[in-house]
This record gives structure tokens, sequence and C-alpha cells, in this order.
């Protein structure tokens, strides 16, 4: 499933200056392997393997076999890559060595904090003892969490928030599932250090994107202002979009969780965040808007319900701690969205392809090149896309 826009930031990561050689020999386990960032995670794993020459094993734990098929197939049948389908709220099922665990499963969509509260604390919570009970029989060398600048909850009286500005959570607002089950998750993780020496880092990740970011029903800002721009709709914004978000584009909230991984002080909390380019969620909507050369795109104020939704105000994090390791942010915003907007633009090009190319009413040319008709109706994809059909063969070959 990966492009070249994915392939690029593969490349980019392992060129980063981190001690990859550290990793020789070792096996990683990556829960979630089919989220944004545990993907990322899992391919620079296999990348480092394949073309750096650095002798690691990724075991990718996931729910669904047809979604590890499209991420993974490729590696299916590896030595050096195992999958294992399961439930991270069962019993982790797995009795080979492994020295790493990155611990990414979890939901952060306001579409499953209102559906699925209780799917949310679940994974958090028994997910989380799940793989630590494992990690303490399999006497693992350390556990990295994936955790979220809103265990801060609220904080409005301090400009910057290190990793000990604890505000107030309200526990029964209908959004604290999500922050108070990640608070419960990292007080999991420092009890069964004291209790049993299981090793960890904590990564407090803020407002992360991506290529592989569900676009669909996903209810936070970044996915579903990049949906509308993708399909061709108007931008309609349920508030006045005066609040303020800071994004962290993958490979450096990847590259964060590496570095924490090789130079993270033992059982330490680190804030992961890209605070150079604060912008207001209405002034997102513009850039992205802008972006579509091909298309006009209204950004259109609606102000309605925001049940799930964070309601306090952005306070910035420091990132000063994992800044003494040597991590800072790479990417720019307007790169970063670049980049998204590229990567899906091809796989939207990649499934046309593909279902016009099992369409018995595709013509061949006498060289073989399928004459691609591009009939509106025959997709669900917006029918403006602006593809021209000798771009898409040549694009991949056809």
């Amino acid at each position: 499933m990966k492009d070249e826009i994915v392939i690029n930031d593969l490349q980019g990561m392992c060129e980063a200056g981190l001690p990859w050689r550290e990793l020789d020999g070792k096996t990683v386990l990556v829960t979630g392997a089919t989220g944004m960032l545990a993907s990322y995670v899992t391919w620079l794993l296999l990348y480092l393997h394949e073309h750096v020459g650095i002798n690691v094993s990724v075991v990718a734990l996931c729910r669904n076999r047809q979604s590890a098929e499209q991420y993974f197939g490729s590696y299916f049948d590896k030595p050096y890559f195992n999958l294992l389908i399961q439930d991270v709220c069962e019993p982790i099922v797995y009795k080979e060595r492994v020295d790493y665990v990155f611990h990414l499963a979890g939901n952060a969509s306001p579409h499953f904090i209102n559906s699925d509260p209780v799917g949310i604390m679940k994974c958090n919570l028994l997910g989380t003892m799940n793989v630590l009970d494992w990690a303490r029989e399999s006497k693992v060398a350390k556990v990295i969490f994936a955790s979220t600048r809103e265990v801060y909850g609220k904080n409005e009286d301090t400009e910057l928030l290190d990793e000990h500005a604890y505000g107030t959570l309200d526990p029964l607002d209908d959004r604290s599932c999500y922050p108070e089950c990640k608070r419960a998750a990292e007080t999991l993780l420092r009890s069964y250090f004291l209790q049993y020496g299981v090793p960890y880092n904590v990564v407090r990740i803020a407002h992360s994107y991506g290529p592989t970011m569900k676009l669909e029903n996903d209810g936070r800002v970044m996915a579903d202002l990049l949906g509308d721009v993708v399909a061709g709709r108007d931008i309609v914004l349920k508030s006045s979009g005066d609040a303020v978000r800071a994004f962290l584009y993958v490979t450096d909230a990847v590259l964060g969780m590496f570095t924490v991984l090789f130079k993270g002080n033992a059982c330490a909390a680190y804030n992961l965040a890209n605070e150079s380019e604060p912008i207001s969620v209405k002034d997102l909507a513009q850039m992205l808007a802008s972006s579509r050369s091909d298309k006009s795109i209204q950004v259109v104020i609606n102000k309605g319900e925001q049940k799930g939704y964070c309601a306090y105000r952005r306070t910035a994090l420091d990132t000063t701690a994992i800044e003494h390791l040597g991590w800072k942010p790479q990417v720019s915003l307007s790169e970063g969205i670049s980049r998204v907007l590229a990567s899906v633009l091809f796989f939207v090009k990649r499934q046309i392809i593909l279902t016009l190319s099992k369409d018995s009413t595709v013509k061949k040319e006498n060289k073989g090149r399928p004459i691609l008709g591009l009939a509106k109706g025959k997709w669900k994809y917006p029918d403006d896309i602006n593809l021209h059909d000798d771009e898409i063969a040549d694009a991949f070959g056809v």
C-alpha cells in the first residue's frame, strides 16, 4: 500500500541520524499496527531491515486481517515479519522473544468517543494491562506508550505545559473517557514498573497527521478538513474556527518515539508536538480549500453541537525535554499537508485504475494500454478529480 510519498518519508527517517544499529538482532512488537502512527513505525522497521541492512524483526498486532493485508501483505512470507491477529483487549498470545513494544493501539476519534466510549476505555485500560502482563512475562527491554496531550486536562493559566503541568478533568464529561483512560494507562505503566520492574516511556502526542490517516467519519479537525478537500466538498465548520491547533507530521512523531526509545530517561514521559506553526481552524480550512486549484471550495461557518470534541482552549506543549534528547520537528505544516494530499490522490488514482481494470467495458489499444473511460458515476470517488487517462496509466505502469 506504500506510495512514493510514504517511501520518501521512510527513507528520510532512516537518514535522521538515530542509532538504528541498536535494533540489530532485535524484535519489536507494534500494537494497533494498521493505525497511522503504528503503520509508519512498522514500515520503518521493515524498511530498515530491507534497505539499511539492520536485522530487525517485526510483530504486527491488529484486529483485522483484511486491513493487515492492505498494509503489509507483501511481507506476509518474510521471515522477519509476523502478523498477530487479535484484539489487544484479550490476553496477548505470542510466545517468541520480543525486545521492545510500541503500544499504539487505541482510538482518539471523536466519532468513536461519542459512539463507543466503553470501547475507548477498554482498549486503553484492559489493552494496556494485557500488554504489560505479557511484557512482564516476556521480559521486554522497554514499552513505548502513545498517550495524549489531553492528560493535562483544563490548564488554561499556563502558557506552556511541561510534563508535570497537570490540570483538572471532569470525570463525568462525555469526552472524559479518552483523557481519563490515558491517564489511568500511564498510572498502570508506573505501577507495573514499581511492582514488576517493567521498563517504559510515555510520549504525549499532540495533533499528529499524515498519509494513511482515516478521512471519513473521524471527527478530528485535520482528517475532516482533508476529507472535504479530497472529495471536492465545501468545508463546513461547526464552530467559529477561532480555536488554535499545532499539527505534528507523522514522520516527526515517529522519529520522536524512536528518539525516546533510544535516548529517553528511564520511565519518563515526553511531550511530542510541533508548536512552531500554530494555526486557527478557520485559517487551516482556508489553506486547505486553496490547495485544490481545479475546484472552488468554500469555507462555511455553521455552528452546531460539539459533542465529543475537546472544549479546552489550546495551551502549547513544552517540548524542551525531548529536544534535549536531540529531537526537533522537521516538516512544516504546508509541506506535511502537501505530502498527505499527494498520497491520498495517488491512492484514489490507484483505486480508479483497479476498478476500471476489472470493468468489461475497458477497451484495449494495440500496445496493450487500456483506454480509461473515466465516465461519471462508475465509482464513488469525485468525478472532478482532474485525472487524465495517459497520466493515470503512466503513473501505474498500465
